[in-house]
């Protein structure tokens, strides 16, 4: 992605130059709005929605919570700094994990999904 924009601004200043050794005018910013409302594009669909995800997790994280790993460890939080939670996997075993691998509570796991039938 960041090579195709890349080139992509290098043919724009090539053909800048090109058109400016021609007496012809350089586009104006009008030619920029595309580019512009893709940018905004991207960050709407891409970009916010992993902040707020993100931000719910961190918010969600609590002592004494049972949660689950991305690797499918379950365990109960017994300790937490910025980046390391310590999970307790059983009686006297401990684990660290990093933040970033945490799923999510292990109780929306084993939620029942109402299934509606008519």
């Amino acid at each position: 992605m960041a090579q195709m924009i890349f080139l992509f601004f290098i043919t724009t200043i090539t053909s800048f130059n090109t058109m400016a050794q021609e007496g012809a005018q350089a586009p104006g910013l009008a030619n920029f709005v595309p580019i512009i409302a893709i940018f905004f594009i991207i960050y709407f669909l891409m970009i916010r929605p992993q902040k707020k995800q993100l931000e719910e997790e961190k918010a969600m994280l609590g002592g004494g919570d049972e949660i689950y790993t991305k690797s499918g460890i379950l365990g109960t939080i017994v300790g937490m700094t910025d980046k390391v939670v310590t999970l307790e996997v059983s009686d006297n075993l401990k684990l660290k994990v990093l933040r970033s691998q945490i799923g999510g509570l292990s109780s929306k796991l084993f939620e029942k999904k109402k299934e509606e039938k008519k």
